[in-house]
């Protein structure tokens, strides 16, 4: 079949398939608002209808597969698409949703004439492919057409034809979804078991965090029924990051998903019984000024955070559960006498060693009070001026019990007597001094969360499934206090350790953090292919961090090639206006919908900011509190731009003073923003991380 004739044939379906979208959601009656609750689930499933046929109706499909069962006799054309779409009379899908079984087969397949199998509802299904058609449909128009494969034919030179063109796209300021382009390493992380700690290696650009998301939707698809997307929750690093990955999982036809930041969720968590110190303040101390790898090593983030600080809570917790009990007997009355020996049968036997304490504390307080009521019954006591004195004691008896928030509890790890031995004194001391102030660093939440579950439990149900972005900067000490947020692990864990700039808090190795699970429960990936930017770029980018430890592949680039990283030497006195000039003339290009001027530092990228704004450019700074992520020209701290990107890059400054040699991994991650144009500036001898490359 030639190009054209593929084309005419795909627009006549394209036609007939939204005649037939467009009758199916006129068909939808209106809403019922009254109060039969029979009605009211009809009306519910009749709006989820609704949602899938208003995606269908601007993109009905992406993909196509003529796929021959064994058992049938010739091959069926079937349409893939983000929303299944039923047919007609004789029960074929019009569209089958992504996420479908037999849809596993667009994903995996790469060529060849060998049988291919699925995993169906009913086992093992095997067939034959005989044609694997990628289409581009937008706004209701049939744009591309690419065959990736045609049965008998030796090659087709358009196999990756279609991903390099959509990654040769434009960049806006939201995250998109790739449920066109998955690719099968991609596809097997989506479809994965759910009950696993899954751990996901990406290099940047490799797509993990869109994965992620696109596993979301995907185990509500195939968990129906028995998950929920209002038990799910997605952590992410800061909440411009959560509005740049906001329109994902609406595209695909899934809402209700908590997103949030671990801080955010701790803080309402604990009733804003703390607030956090300004993570400005956390940034600018790490960031603004060097810090030695000794000082990184021994921060308070790394110290609180390792697993062993768990054993000093968990020995609090248990020295808490023992002083519940007074130790002298309860005696409300003559004659009336319960043993200290009886109280603990009743906190040990009565009440599982699972529930929060604090609960356990409240209940074993009832139980005294129904026994003191039992004997005073049973004994016939009738003396009012007697049970008042009794009462008196019983309130005295129980106020012996103590009874501690998350943070009083906390604070007594740091505090005169009780603190712990093992503690760092200059920790301690800052630890105390700020609690005493309402105030913790961001190392205290995850401890507290834990304090807190341990003692009094969740409010809510517990999830069915979590997600953490950037779980590099994620320390031990916050996955502890997550899986107690879940009866079996159901987590998506995913980062980049070449990422890492966060490692006075984070992690160095992903042992540190699949050790917490049991090994069954632990699956890794590795994704070391990067869709994001050209070949140029992740070159230079790789050499940067040339030497670099942690265990983890460089990033692959795809066949993508673009311009040359370009490295520009100036003046320190013409530095401001050669940086104008780099920025206007990518901007005079017309060809970048997004372009970032990456400075070292927020001192630095507010001085760039004015410089741009004075020569008369419209530019968004970012800063460390910022909502969202604006696009169009951006000035941005480096580290904060870790998640975004960009189809342009310029890092305004990139001299041996901005960028030495324990700052790889920053000048990596700046470097990896950029999409399709990669240009770095330097005032002054250049970094010797790139010196090489100039």
């Amino acid at each position: 079949m030639t190009v054209q004739s593929a084309q005419q044939e795909e627009e006549q379906r394209l036609a007939r398939s939204l005649e037939e979208i467009d009758r199916q959601l006129r068909g939808i009656g209106p809403r019922y608002f009254g109060d039969d609750y029979t009605e009211q689930l009809l009306d519910r499933q009749r709006e989820e209808r609704q949602q899938r046929l208003e995606i269908a109706a601007k993109e009905p499909y992406f993909g196509r597969i003529d796929y021959q069962a064994d058992t049938e006799a010739a091959s069926k054309p079937l349409y893939i698409g983000k929303a299944g779409v039923g047919g007609d009379e004789s029960g074929d899908p019009l569209v089958i949703d992504w996420r479908a079984p037999i849809a596993s087969l667009f994903y995996s397949f790469s060529g060849g004439e060998a049988p291919v199998t699925y995993e169906s509802p009913d086992g093992e299904m095997t067939g034959e492919i005989h044609l694997k058609r990628n289409l581009l449909v937008r706004q209701r128009e049939l744009v591309r057409v690419v065959d990736s494969y045609v049965r008998g034919v030796e090659q087709v030179s358009a196999n990756d034809e279609f991903l390099l063109y959509r990654l040769g796209e434009s960049k806006d300021n939201k995250l998109r979804d790739i449920v066109s382009t998955i690719q099968e390493e991609q596809d097997n992380i989506i479809r994965a078991d759910r009950n696993r700690a899954l751990f996901i290696q990406g290099v940047a650009g490799s797509g993990k965090t869109t994965v992620a998301l696109h596993r979301l939707a995907y185990l509500l698809y195939r968990y129906a029924g028995r998950i929920a997307a209002n038990r799910m929750i997605i952590f992410a690093p800061n909440t411009m990051f959560l509005d740049y990955i906001s329109g994902v999982l609406p595209e695909l036809g899934v809402g209700d998903i908590a997103q949030t930041t671990f801080a955010d969720w701790s803080l309402a968590l604990l009733q804003f019984e703390v607030s956090l110190v300004s993570s400005a303040d956390t940034l600018e101390y790490w960031f603004e000024q060097e810090r030695s790898a000794a000082e990184r090593e021994e921060a308070p983030g790394r110290w609180k955070g390792r697993a062993a600080f768990r054993a000093l809570l968990d020995e609090r917790l248990a020295e808490l559960e023992r002083s519940l009990i007074p130790e002298a007997p309860f005696e409300p009355h003559p004659g009336l006498k319960l043993s200290p020996d009886k109280v603990k049968e009743w906190l040990d036997t009565d009440y599982g060693g699972d529930e929060p304490l604090m609960k356990r504390r409240e209940r074993l307080a009832s139980r005294v009070k129904r026994w003191l009521e039992s004997e005073w019954k049973e004994r016939r006591l009738t003396d009012k001026q007697a049970k008042t004195k009794a009462n008196a004691k019983l309130n005295a008896y129980i106020k012996k019990m103590p009874s501690y928030s998350a943070p009083k509890l906390y604070r007594t790890l740091f505090d005169g007597k009780q603190a712990h031995p093992d503690i760092p004194k200059a920790i301690a001391k800052r630890t105390l001094q700020q609690l005493k102030l309402g105030v913790v660093d961001p190392e205290d939440l995850a401890p507290l969360v834990y304090l807190h579950i341990r003692m009094y439990g969740l409010d809510t149900a517990l999830f069915d499934h979590i997600v953490i972005d950037e779980a590099q900067d994620y320390s031990p000490m916050q996955l502890e206090a997550l899986r107690l947020c879940q009866r079996v692990p159901s987590f998506t864990i995913l980062g980049d350790l070449q990422q890492g700039i966060h490692d006075y808090a984070g992690i160095r190795r992903w042992s540190e953090q699949m050790d917490l699970f049991e090994s069954s429960s632990v699956g890794y990936y590795e994704l070391d292919r990067s869709y994001r930017s050209t070949m140029e770029i992740i070159e230079f980018a790789n050499r940067v961090l040339a030497g670099m430890e942690g265990g983890v592949k460089p990033a692959t680039p795809v066949f993508r090639s673009g311009e040359p990283v370009t490295v520009t030497a100036c003046e320190d006195t013409q530095w401001g206006a050669e940086l104008v000039a780099a920025v206007s003339a990518l901007l005079q290009q017309g060809i970048y919908q997004t372009i970032a001027v990456v400075g070292r530092t927020a001192l630095e990228c507010e001085a760039i900011h004015s410089l741009l704004e004075s020569a008369g450019l419209q530019a968004s700074l970012v800063q460390s509190k910022q909502p969202a992520y604006k696009g169009g020209l951006t000035v941005v701290p480096v580290y904060l731009s870790k998640g975004l990107e960009f189809d342009a890059v310029l890092i305004a400054d990139a001299s041996a003073q901005a960028y030495r040699d324990g700052d790889a991994k920053l000048l990596y991650v700046g470097c990896t923003r950029a999409l399709h144009k990669l240009q770095l500036l330097h005032r002054g001898p250049l970094t010797p991380l790139v010196s090489d490359q100039a």
